[in-house]
């Protein structure tokens, strides 16, 4: 009678294909518990962090959608803003209602010491051009009489393009202030006409 013995080999073989069978069978369970707790939005599930300014830019461009359900969307489709846009523009609309898991992160705000002490003064953008090219002191002077803006235009009316940088950056400089207090005495002139009219 034959007795059924294992040999090295046969115990070999079948360790291998037991360490196989129970690696894929843990694999598989962890994989789709990862799955369905990212869809499915629990807190923890997933670490994926969502930009503020990808939410800030998809808001500018579509105020009429929830700030937290882009959010959602954005969480959902790993962070992509083209998605998230392209979804919208396809007529597809975005979840409307988050899942109440759905737990978004909230930015953690400036500490208001540094805020203000960052934050430049608030300067005026436009300034007149008096104020700009500081020609407050030339204002008070009295326009010539003989029809000119002033005496300096005649001069430089007369004076031909030098070839020396400094005297042309000066001509230019004085032209431009000539033209400045001319635009101003028209302007005051139109609203002193104007202030008689009425």
């Amino acid at each position: 009678m034959a007795e059924a013995t294992l040999n090295l080999p046969q115990l070999l073989a079948v360790v291998v294909v037991g360490f196989l069978a129970i690696r894929w069978f843990f694999s598989s369970v962890s994989a789709s518990a990862s799955a369905s707790a990212s869809t499915s939005g629990a807190p923890g599930a997933s670490s994926r962090q969502i930009n503020p300014a990808h939410v800030d830019q998809v808001a500018a461009m579509f105020p009429q959608l929830d700030r937290r359900s882009i959010m959602w969307d954005l969480h959902r489709n790993g962070g992509s803003v083209q998605a998230t846009i392209e979804r919208v523009l396809g007529g597809r609309a975005l979840d409307v209602k988050p899942p109440v898991s759905f737990q978004p992160p909230i930015p953690s705000p400036i500490p208001s010491s540094t805020s203000a002490s960052a934050a430049p003064a608030p300067k005026n953008v436009h300034p007149d051009l008096i104020t700009r090219y500081n020609l407050s002191s030339k204002i008070a002077s009295p326009p010539p009489r003989d029809g000119t803006s002033s005496g300096v235009e005649a001069k430089t009316k007369q004076v031909v393009w030098s070839a020396n940088k400094n005297e042309r950056s000066e001509q230019l400089k004085r032209r431009r202030e000539e033209m400045i207090l001319a635009a101003r005495r028209k302007m005051e002139e139109k609203e002193r006409a104007a202030g008689a009219a009425s």
